[in-house]
């Protein structure tokens, strides 16, 4: 059995996480050189494949706008 750290909740958070983004107007490129990371770290995040630890997120959550709660 394959390990995964896709379950249904760490899908919605992406999948919030995603549509803040695209919400805000932002491509994943901006988003990335606003964070001051490579764009395929951003998408490997929003496809569940990279972990975001509590102060990655404080900062995406600025980044788009958004109170911390919107993604939990």
């Amino acid at each position: 059995m394959v390990k995964t750290i896709r379950t249904k909740e760490y899908g919605d958070f992406v999948q919030k996480l995603r549509k803040a983004r695209i919400g805000a107007g932002l491509r994943q490129i901006d988003v990335a050189k606003k964070l001051k990371r490579p764009q395929s770290y951003i998408s490997r995040v929003e496809v569940g494949e990279q972990r975001v630890d509590i102060l990655e997120l404080k900062k995406f959550a600025k980044l788009y706008n958004k109170e911390i709660n919107y993604f939990l």
